[in-house]
């Protein structure tokens, strides 16, 4: 049986849908939600079919909504500084190991490493970590820039290597170096102004 291009609308609307509904990721959740609900509409109107189209007019409609919702909410960031032996990091760190093990592989957590450690907090809720250490010529080594899913929404990493510069260069930091282990860092990364150098490592200069 010959398919028509309104029911590969159809199928391709549906799939949309259902890759919307695998992402852990709030705002990736409602943008492509958005999507699919839209296409769907869009293939409900088309075949005549108005309940399908104005049930996903009335979902792209609350996906609208939320989306403006998360972008204009005004949110608090903090730091709070906790030393490399804290239980509760510990803790933290082994309760979220595998999805931590997907953005940075073979990661292993080694306390006298670290001279910088603090969680990022947004409206007093953790939202992620940040563990690195001082190296002698004004650099600072990321070991884990952690957050979770909820949260990535490229905030945290603009409150860090945006606001936090001052506090950072106050202390002798010039420039911040990464390891993209993992394609999905390296991305993040780049997105916030890190330049890959020839070593493979990813740097930023703080100005």
């Amino acid at each position: 049986m010959e398919i028509s291009v309104l029911q590969w609308v159809g199928y391709f609307a549906s799939a949309i849908i259902a890759i919307s509904m695998t992402m852990n990721s709030i705002l990736k959740f409602r943008w492509i939600n958005l999507a699919g609900a839209t296409t769907f509409a869009t293939y409900g109107y088309l075949i005549g079919a108005w309940p399908v189209g104005f049930l996903n007019t009335f979902i792209a409609c609350v996906d609208i909504y939320y989306l403006v919702s998360i972008y204009s909410k005004k949110e608090v960031f903090e730091i709070l500084e906790v030393r490399p032996e804290n239980r509760y990091l510990i803790r933290f760190l082994e309760f979220h190991n595998n999805d931590i093990q997907s953005f940075f592989p073979g990661f292993g957590y080694k306390p006298e490493m670290n001279t910088v450690s603090f969680f990022t907090l947004r409206n007093m809720a953790v939202a992620g970590v940040f563990l690195a250490h001082r190296e002698g010529d004004g650099t600072l080594k990321v070991g884990l820039d952690y957050v979770l899913a909820e949260y990535r929404d490229f905030k945290n990493g603009r409150f860090i290597y945006g606001q936090l510069i001052n506090r950072f260069a106050e202390t002798g930091i010039r420039r911040v170096v990464a390891a993209g282990n993992s394609r999905k860092y390296a991305g993040y990364l780049k997105k916030l102004g890190f330049v890959e150098s020839v070593d493979g490592l990813f740097e930023k200069t703080l100005e």
